[in-house]
């Protein structure tokens, strides 16, 4: 068995926050393997799963994304932290989703924008909207603004949700904005923008409604959305 993953199947842990300075360790190090028996470890201990996706997997990929935009990580490093973090999520998303199951706040189209093909913050954003109660229509990756609007034709969703890792794309949720009000679809939805380059000022600018700095915020902010309007749900227009 490797060491590392050795010294966590023994379960020597002081206290709550050696589970989070672990887990955060590990994913920054791309070990998917160790960072999911150290999530279940830490489920077993009690320690709430928002807890782990704040002060762990959050903070974790705040200093990955540092990291690359200072490039002291290369985009190899970026994927084995990007499977360490899937590997956390896939144990912790049946107990975050759980708490959204029979609230129907709304429904979000989320995608990452045309030409960036990161799904880091994407994912971690659509699993803690669904913590919330949203329904969540995933669009992938590389999002075209005309797939966005496509999504929001066929799925009549109340947010429309962009990310970006590359300042190269961020223009990319301009072009996007822009379709939406030439299209007469605009009204109909409001806009949350976020990810590693973008900025409120950057959010103001293009006409965005809002900006998430992180999944967590992200998730409260599209919750307030819904508070503020004055019908609770999708429609649905099938």
């Amino acid at each position: 068995m490797h060491p590392i993953l050795s010294e966590a199947a023994s379960g020597f842990f002081r206290n709550q926050d050696s589970f989070l300075e672990d887990i955060k360790e590990n994913l920054i190090a791309g070990r998917a393997s160790v960072v999911k028996l150290l999530t279940e470890q830490a489920l077993r201990r009690g320690v709430p799963p928002e807890v782990i996706v704040e002060e762990s997997l959050l903070d974790a990929m705040k200093e990955v994304n540092r990291c690359f935009s200072a490039r002291i990580m290369a985009i190899p490093d970026v994927l084995l932290s990007s499977r360490a973090l899937h590997a956390g999520l896939y144990v912790l998303k049946p107990y975050l989703t759980a708490a959204g199951v029979g609230v129907n706040r709304g429904r979000v189209l989320i995608g990452t924008v045309a030409g960036d093909l990161h799904d880091i913050g994407k994912r971690l954003v659509a699993i803690m909207m669904e913590s919330k109660g949203f329904e969540v229509i995933d669009m992938g990756i590389d999002v075209p603004p005309e797939e966005f609007v496509r999504g929001v034709n066929v799925h009549n969703p109340d947010i429309v949700a962009m990310s970006a890792l590359l300042t190269t794309t961020m223009g990319s949720m301009k072009t996007t904005i822009d379709l939406l009000t030439e299209s007469n679809l605009r009204r109909r939805v409001k806009v949350i923008i976020g990810g590693g380059p973008v900025t409120q000022e950057f959010a103001q600018d293009i006409g965005a409604d809002a900006y998430g700095y992180d999944a967590v915020s992200g998730a409260q902010i599209a919750v307030s959305m819904m508070d503020q309007m004055p019908h609770v749900g999708p429609s649905d227009t099938s």
